[in-house]
Parts: C-alpha cells; structure tokens; sequence
C-alpha cells in the first residue's frame, strides 16, 4: 500500500486585507448591484429629459464635479448638439448612436473618449428602437445651436436637481438620492 503525504498548502500572503484604518474623512465605497438588471425592470427610476430621453444616475460627485449616469434614449433622431468642459467616457450598452461630425458609430460594445472642448451632435440611427450608453461625464455639457451659441448648460449639479425633482414626485423619501452622491 502507497501512503500519499498530503501538504497543507501555503497561504496566499497577498490574500491578507489592509490592516490599517483608512484615511480620515474619505467617502464611503458605493456599490450598486445588477445595475441593469435592476433599473431596467422599472421604468420609473428612470429620470425623464424628454418623451424619448432618460437617465439614471450611478454617481453624482458634487465634491468632484462629475457623474455617472446610463443615458437611455428610446426614439431615433437628434439628441443633442454640446460642447464638453471636460473628458467624457462612454460604453455602448445596447444600441448605437454617431456623431454628426465624425465617421464612426459607436455600436454595443463600444467605448469612446471625448476629450474637453470636444463639440458634436449625437444622432440615434434609424432602426435604432433602444439606446443605452453607460456615460462618465467630467465637468458639464455647454448645448450649443449649429454656430456654437449657447442654448443650455448640464452639469452633476442640474442631474441632480432634476432626479431629486423625479424621485419626489415618485414618493420616493427625500434622501433616496444620497445614494448616489459623492
């Protein structure tokens, strides 16, 4: 009979947590779970732009003057004409849409980067029943007519005023969007 020594394997020495307190006053972690799972089921967490045009907010960083929110839009056509104050990211969920001004479409799947100073017009395609784009918006969007007069500005500050507004009148309890803000 063949007696087999079984070793008691080696602990993974950098599967040890972090020791030491964090820093002071940092901001606590923020975990949203099965994001699109979730949200996509009820339409009313969606906050309303327009009859085609929603939103839900993931973060609303009022300390750092950004967000990130799902943009979804359900119709296709011209969504908007803006010049960027700072750096955009943003992955294609479901759907695609273009820039006007540039020869690509950005299809699921997709990640661009706009840089600031960057002015487009974001068109949905035709054929195009449901867009959702998952967006990470530093500074704001300066909404600008086709010679770059401003029309309009967006910012963290105005989506949060505006799912603020929304969740109120789903009675959802006042301080349901601190979740979402930084």
């Amino acid at each position: 009979m063949k007696t087999t020594t079984v070793t008691a394997p080696k602990p993974d020495e950098l599967a040890i947590p972090y020791a030491l307190p964090q820093v002071p006053f940092m901001s606590p972690d923020m975990i949203h779970l099965n994001v699109l799972d979730k949200w996509l089921e009820d339409d009313r967490l969606w906050v309303p732009v327009t009859q085609s045009v929603s939103f839900k907010p993931l973060l609303l960083c009022t300390s750092g003057g950004y967000y990130v929110n799902l943009l979804r839009v359900r119709k296709a056509g011209v969504l908007s004409r803006h010049r960027h104050t700072g750096p955009v990211h943003a992955m294609v969920l479901k759907g695609r849409w273009l820039y006007l001004e540039h020869d690509w479409i950005a299809e699921e799947g997709s990640y661009a980067f706009e840089p600031a100073g960057e002015t487009h017009t974001l068109i949905v395609p035709e054929g195009v029943d449901e867009m959702i784009t998952w967006f990470h918006v530093t500074g704001g969007y300066t909404y600008v007519d086709p010679q770059g007069v401003a029309v309009g500005y967006e910012d963290v500050f105005t989506k949060l005023e505006a799912a603020q507004k929304h969740y109120k009148t789903l009675g959802l309890p006042d301080d349901y969007i601190k979740q979402f803000i930084r």
